[in-house]
């Protein structure tokens, strides 16, 4: 895990902290490959990546965008990184085997935000700035496919972030793909089995938010304001407080599932879509 200077390694069986490192440009939320073994690790919307190995927290290499390096995702095969940053409109793709740049997808609209990806990586779903809605982008082409704007709401202020939409994700089985609204509080739902998502519903939230996940399996979607929602159903089944019954929200979230003290699945944090468990 990440703090805003440093990585924190920690063994998940004991808790101990195995190590801790600080590195050149400070530390965004970093992204790991499906093996454990490779982090990629956004400097503080800098203009780099740092490729560092998970072990031992040694510096691999640095991958220069100059794009205010941000949010980040490793495909599920463990294949390529897709870096996005607060200053271009272009996503930018790595091979882990060489821990280069190999593709360009874009240029999108604005700056890219948000975004996510499905399984086979030959998508991607783009939050930008000044955009109530997202942009559909060709992972295998670099091509933009489509610009879709929110029906039925108007943008207005938001309080963080300085985009309308800030978060999407895909369901894990990618039937659905949920997107935030923050100045009306709501998050809307796309059928995502047709060749471009179609809007089909939306869910009142009790404030502004700013990320959506999902568990592991795909029962509950959880936006940041705090509310647990069935999936199936749409239904908001609780909302989240803490020991004095306030209401808590967080856009850091991530699923780790044990059978006793061995980890066997661990979910994502950017709705990404992937091979649902039996």
């Amino acid at each position: 895990m990440t703090t805003t200077k440093t990585v924190m390694c920690f063994d998940l069986k004991t808790d101990k902290l195995l190590w801790e490192k600080g590195y050149e440009g400070g530390c965004d939320r970093l992204a790991i490959s499906p093996n454990g073994q490779i982090l990629y690790v956004p400097s503080f919307e800098k203009e780099h990546w740092t490729v560092v190995d998970a072990a031992s927290g040694k510096v691999i290499k640095k991958i220069v965008t100059n794009s205010g390096a941000h949010n980040t995702i490793i495909g599920e095969d463990g294949r390529y990184a897709y870096l996005a940053g607060l200053k271009s409109p272009i996503l930018r793709v790595a091979a882990l085997s060489k821990h280069e740049v190999v593709k360009d997808v874009g240029p999108f609209q604005n700056v890219v935000r948000p975004f996510t990806i499905n399984a086979a990586q030959t998508r991607c779903y783009v939050n930008v700035n000044d955009l109530l809605g997202f942009e559909v982008g060709d992972l295998q082409t670099g091509k933009v496919l489509a610009t879709l704007k929110l029906e039925g709401v108007d943008r207005g202020p938001v309080k963080r972030h300085g985009c309308p939409s800030h978060g999407i994700g895909l369901t894990p089985d990618e039937k659905e793909l949920w997107l935030t609204d923050a100045a009306n509080n709501r998050m809307h739902i796309f059928n995502n089995t047709v060749m471009l998502p179609k809007q089909t519903g939306e869910i009142v939230l009790r404030d502004q938010p700013g990320w959506i996940a999902f568990s592991i399996q795909g029962e509950y979607a959880y936006p940041s304001t705090g509310e647990v929602i069935d999936v199936k159903s749409k239904k908001i089944l609780t909302t989240l407080k803490d020991e004095n019954d306030t209401a808590v929200q967080s856009e850091k979230l991530i699923e780790i599932d044990f059978d006793g003290a061995q980890v066997v699945r661990v979910g994502n944090q950017f709705g990404i879509g992937h091979k649902i468990a039996k």
